[in-house]
C-alpha cells in the first residue's frame, strides 16, 4: 500500500492516494475492534501451520486484502480510461483476495465463516470508499489523470 500510495503521489493523484491510505488504515482499525468485541477463538480442529495470536472473527487477512486490493482496483478504475485495464485490475484484485482468504482456511487458522465475514466487510468497505472518492472527485472538478483521460462519469465505471 505504501508503494502504491507513493506512485499515486508521484503521479499527482492526491485524492486517490489519500483515499487509498485512509481506507486501509480505517478499515484495519474497524476489523481489530470487531475482533476484540466478538472474541471468537480460532479453530483447533487441525494443527495450525502458522503461529497466530489474535482472535478469529473476522479474518483480518481476508478483510484487509479485500480493503486494499479492491479499493485500489476501484480507485484506479476512476482514473484509468482503458476498459481492458480496468477489468484486468479488478480480476487480479478478486483473485488475490480469494486466494488470501482460502489460504487462511487451508492453514487452519480461520473458520470459513471468518473468511466470508472478512471478505464481506472488506468488499463493502472498498465500495463505500470507491463511491465517496468518486463523489469527492466530482465535487472538486476532477483530478489530474496520469493514466489517460478519465471516464466521463467516474461513478459509472
Amino acid at each position: 500500500m505504501v508503494i502504491v500510495a507513493g506512485l499515486l503521489i508521484v503521479q499527482r493523484l492526491w485524492l486517490t492516494a489519500l483515499a487509498m491510505v485512509a481506507s486501509s488504515v480505517s478499515g484495519n482499525i474497524v476489523v481489530e475492534l470487531v475482533k476484540l468485541h466478538v472474541a471468537r477463538p480460532r479453530p483447533d480442529i487441525v494443527t495450525h501451520l502458522v503461529t497466530v495470536t489474535h482472535m478469529s472473527f473476522p479474518s483480518g487477512h481476508s478483510a484487509n486484502s479485500a480493503i486494499v486490493y479492491l479499493t485500489l482496483a476501484g480507485l484506479a478504475s476512476q482514473v484509468t480510461q482503458d476498459r481492458a485495464t480496468r477489468a484486468y485490475m479488478l480480476v487480479v484484485a478478486i483473485l488475490m483476495v480469494g486466494a488470501i482468504g482460502c489460504s487462511r482456511v487451508y492453514l487452519g487458522v480461520h473458520w470459513p465463516s471468518d473468511v466470508l465475514a472478512g471478505w464481506s466487510f472488506g468488499t463493502l468497505w472498498a465500495l463505500a470508499w470507491w463511491l465517496a472518492t468518486a463523489r469527492a472527485r466530482q465535487a472538486i472538478g476532477g483530478e489530474r489523470h496520469a493514466f489517460g483521460t478519465p471516464p466521463t462519469d467516474p461513478a459509472a465505471s
